[in-house]
């Protein structure tokens, strides 16, 4: 076996030692990191290829109300949106089993766009959904992209993620499912096309296009600039599903006016006026997004439009307590670790639904007002083994509550 000194350097790109994180040592040669890492996607790329084409035999197709009663379980409410993303990714399974004869119609993919104010469960309903997935699923943020040459990550990154998701299996990427989050940021400033180079929203849009229709990409494995010399994976995106996620802040400006266009006169029939002011957000449409910033083309190339409503009440109450995976349960189970029992009073659910309510953070705010209440208790419970049962009192929420100073958080 080769022995190391400050002059070895690798067989394969001749990198000296002190440039590698780490040199492999061979019979009468030497491999770094980087030609490992190279030569493994390399391996992958190439049995990627070989495997995977088509779903196994044993594989069982959910119906869309099996998958919907899953989602049921973790969010609480947002049933149209629920059906629309269920019956999408079960069109999406039949799709890619699909047996193309000369003569049979293909189907073709439909991408989702998802709007709804903060808090809703745009992003839950999506990683729910990669629980009980068998493709590869990935999330990805809209906000770090840019056009090609410009600081930020490259649209093609959003692929990238997604051969990680399927351990660089290439055929398996290629029927994967992806989450696109905050698209809203890419839109452009106003509804004019832009005179000058807005990289940042109109640009990534229209980089997104190719992406979205479906074509062949060349993807960087190890994301686009920090190596130049890696080799690019090509990519076909046709049967890969984008789903696409947004608060569209202020687009209920948009559909107020486009509603009060329309119901001024008198042919209006009286059941057109009758509208829920409450939540626009069910009225929107394509014109919407339009105004919004979104180009054309990208609003065609997402066809399916669906809403998600704004949470009440009863449903902030839900969420407390009921799904799964509810922020009661998780408390409840971190105060067992440390075999203490946890209770709550009803009145201080109540209580903090309604500051959830009054500071519009919606289920988000959940957690942040939990938090402010439990901090202290998390705190000094761990270096007390007397304490057997923690119980918390409407009383001692406010006393907490208030002690946190949210009233600088309150909305306008």
């Amino acid at each position: 076996m080769a022995k190391q000194n400050k002059d070895s350097r690798c067989s394969f790109c001749n990198s000296p030692k002190q440039e590698t994180l780490m040199l492999i040592e061979g019979m009468d040669a030497y491999i770094c990191d980087k030609c490992v890492t190279q030569a493994n996607v390399l391996l992958a790329q190439e049995l990627g290829g070989k495997k995977g084409k088509a779903f196994d035999d044993s594989f069982t197709l959910l119906k869309p109300a099996e998958i919907k009663a899953h989602i049921d379980q973790y969010v609480i409410g947002q049933d149209d949106a629920k059906k629309v993303l269920s019956v999408a990714v079960y069109n999406h399974y039949k799709r890619l089993s699909q047996k193309i004869d000369k003569d049979e119609v293909e189907i073709e993919k439909s991408n989702i766009m998802l709007v709804g104010e903060t808090g809703t469960g745009k992003t839950l309903l999506a990683k729910t959904i990669a629980k009980i997935l068998h493709v590869p699923f990935c999330i990805v943020d809209a906000t770090v992209l840019t056009e090609a040459g410009y600081v930020g990550e490259d649209v093609e990154s959003i692929l990238t993620r997604l051969l990680q998701a399927a351990d660089y299996d290439v055929a398996s990427a290629e029927r994967g499912i992806v989450y696109i989050d905050e698209v809203d940021k890419v839109a452009r400033k106003s509804d004019n096309p832009s005179i000058t180079r807005d990289v940042s929203g109109e640009g990534v849009q229209q980089a997104l296009l190719k992406i979205l229709e479906g074509t062949v990409v060349n993807v960087p494995p190890q994301g686009g600039r920090k190596h130049p010399d890696q080799k690019m994976i090509p990519v076909n995106t046709n049967n890969i599903l984008f789903i696409c996620g947004g608060a569209f802040d202020g687009i209920e400006r948009k559909i107020a006016n486009r509603l009060r266009t329309q119901a001024v006169g008198y042919k209006v029939k009286k059941d057109e006026v009758d509208l829920d002011l409450k939540n626009l957000y069910k009225y929107i449409t394509p014109q919407d997004l339009k105004a919004f910033g979104l180009i054309p083309e990208l609003i065609g190339r997402v066809p399916v439009l669906t809403h998600l409503n704004p949470l009440d009440i009863q449903a902030l109450r839900n969420i407390l307590t009921e799904p799964k995976n509810s922020l009661m349960r998780q408390y409840t189970k971190l105060f067992e670790y440390e075999d203490v029992k946890l209770v709550f009073d009803d009145d201080v659910l109540d209580f903090i639904v309604n500051k959830a309510m009054e500071y519009k953070l919606g289920a988000r705010g959940l957690r942040s007002i939990c938090e402010a209440i439990m901090l202290d208790a998390m705190y000094d419970t761990p270096s007390d083994d007397t304490v057997k049962e923690l119980h918390i009192t409407l009383d001692y929420a406010i006393e907490k509550f208030e002690k946190a100073d949210f009233k600088k958080l309150k909305a306008a």
